[in-house]
C-alpha cells in the first residue's frame, strides 16, 4: 500500500479495521538461522539424562566426603571444617573426655535416658550451647539420620607448626622427645599415641598433611583429653621436617620390627624423635632412608609385630625410664 512501504515492519492487512500492524521486526527470519550443533543430552539442564548425571555426581561426592553436594555422610567432616559426632554413647564419651564443642543438638521429642541426661548436663556445665531442633533438621545436618536424637558439633583442631615443638622443649630447658607418625590412618591409633606421648613426658606429635589420620573427635576421645594438653603439628613434607630436625641436633629413629638396633641397646637420653609407621606398610621408603637408625622391640614367642600405638607406648616408656635414671 502506498505510504506503508517506507515504514519498517508496517503493513495493512486486507479487511482490517484496526489500521496498521507492527510486524515481527525480523524475529522470524532470525529464528530460522542455524544455532550450531545440538548440545549433548547431559548438557541440557532439563533433559532426563542431565538430571541423572547430577544425581550420580551428588552420590559420588557424598561417598568421598567432597564439598560439591549439599550434604555429607554422618560423622564425616570436610577438610578443616566442623565435625558432627552422632549417637548417644559417642557424644557422652566425647563430653567426658573434654572434647571442645560448639553446640549440642537435641531433637525435640527424643526419648530421654541416662545418656541423654548426662550429655545435656555436661554440656550445660561446660558452657556448650544446647540447641533443641526438629528431628528433620537433625536429619538434614547428619545426612543419614543415624543420630539417636543427639549430635555434638566439634570445631576443627588447631594444629601447631613443627618448629613450635622443638622450640617449646628447648624453652623449658628439656631434651626434646617427639613422635612422628608415618602412614597412620586410624584416628584411634593417633589418639592412643597422643595419650602415650603425654603420659611419658613427650613434647609433641607430628603427622603428615596427607595420607594420615587427623585429630578428629575419635582421636580426641581415644586420647582421653590429652589432645588438649599436647601439641600436634602438621608437616607439609614429613621427610623435609625430619631432615630439618636432624640439622638442629635431633636424632631421628625409625620404629620397625626388622630394625638394626634393639630397644635393649638404645640410648634415649639424647634429643630424639621416634618415627612410627603403620603395622601393615611400615615406614615409607624416603622416611626410612632419612632415619639415623631403625629400632626394633625384642619380643618373645611368635608375635611378629605390635600395633603402632602399642609399640610407640613401649618405646616411650623405656625412654622415660632411662631419663629418670
Amino acid at each position: 500500500m502506498a505510504g506503508n512501504s517506507q515504514r519498517r515492519g508496517a503493513i495493512r492487512k486486507g479487511g482490517s479495521k484496526k489500521g496498521q500492524v507492527v510486524g515481527s521486526g525480523g524475529q522470524r527470519r532470525r529464528g530460522l538461522e542455524g544455532r550450531g550443533a545440538t548440545p549433548k543430552a547431559e548438557d541440557r539442564p532439563y533433559h532426563p539424562a542431565a538430571r541423572r548425571a547430577r544425581a550420580a555426581a551428588k552420590t559420588a561426592d557424598q561417598r568421598t566426603g567432597g564439598g560439591g553436594g549439599s550434604r555429607r555422610p554422618a560423622g564425616r567432616k570436610s577438610e578443616d571444617g566442623p565435625e558432627m559426632v552422632l549417637g548417644r554413647n559417642p557424644v557422652v564419651e566425647c563430653l567426658r573426655a573434654g572434647v571442645p564443642a560448639n553446640a549440642l543438638y537435641v531433637a525435640i521429642g527424643a526419648e530421654s535416658d541416662e545418656r541423654l541426661k548426662e550429655a545435656v548436663q555436661r554440656a550445660a556445665e561446660t558452657g556448650i550451647s544446647i540447641l533443641e531442633v526438629q528431628r528433620s533438621e537433625l536429619d538434614r545436618l547428619t545426612a543419614n539420620g543415624m543420630h539417636q536424637g543427639i549430635g555434638l558439633q566439634v570445631p576443627p583442631y588447631r594444629y601447631a607448626h613443627p618448629d613450635d615443638l622443638l622450640a617449646s622443649a628447648r624453652d623449658n630447658h628439656e631434651r626434646p622427645l617427639l613422635v612422628a607418625l608415618d602412614n597412620i590412618t586410624d584416628p584411634r591409633n593417633l589418639g592412643a599415641v597422643i595419650r602415650s606421648v603425654a603420659a611419658f613426658g613427650g613434647h609433641g606429635v607430628v603427622i603428615p598433611q596427607r595420607r594420615s589420620a587427623a585429630v578428629t573427635a575419635v582421636a580426641w576421645r581415644t586420647s582421653a583429653g590429652a589432645a588438649a594438653r599436647l601439641p600436634v603439628a602438621r608437616a607439609t613434607n614429613l621427610t623435609r621436617t625430619l631432615k630439618d630436625w636432624q640439622s638442629q641436633g635431633v636424632r631421628v629413629v625409625g620404629l620397625d620390627a626388622g630394625g638394626d638396633t634393639s630397644l635393649d641397646d638404645f640410648d634415649g637420653t639424647d634429643p630424639v624423635v621416634i618415627v612410627v609407621g603403620s603395622e601393615g606398610k611400615g615406614l615409607s621408603r624416603l622416611v626410612r632412608e632419612t632415619c639415623d637408625s631403625i629400632l626394633s622391640i625384642p619380643m618373645a614367642g611368635d608375635v611378629e609385630s605390635l600395633n603402632a600405638s602399642v609399640a610407640a607406648g613401649v618405646v616411650l616408656a623405656d625412654i622415660a625410664r632411662q631419663r629418670r635414671g
